[in-house]
């Protein structure tokens, strides 16, 4: 996952070069919701002492069909934002508005 400076709130994408070998396809949409809310969960906690505007991208993701389920996506996703911000600086830069 990437995570990446926003301007404000919380946007999560999933890259479009993304491929998941699993099986029921269908099912992939779901856990990836799942990520992002698990990711919304740890940015959005007020422990950290920060607002927290960013905008992930999901570019790599594994499934089979005997541990993947929304769970193991949601706290995949709070363990991946818990370790952005463990790598934060001590006092993060301003985001910028993206240009168009």
């Amino acid at each position: 996952m990437d995570f990446e400076p926003a301007a404000e709130g919380f946007a999560f994408a999933v890259a479009q070069e993304l491929t998941v070998d699993y099986e029921p396809a269908e099912a992939l949409p779901r856990f990836f919701a799942a990520a992002a809310v698990g990711i919304e969960e740890q940015l959005s906690l007020p422990e950290h002492g920060v607002v927290i505007a960013t905008r992930v991208v999901l570019r790599d993701a594994r499934a089979d069909t005997l541990g993947s389920h929304e769970l193991a996506f949601r706290i995949a996703g709070y363990l991946a934002a818990r370790k952005a911000l463990e790598n934060l600086p001590e006092h993060p830069p301003t985001p910028r508005p993206r240009q168009s």
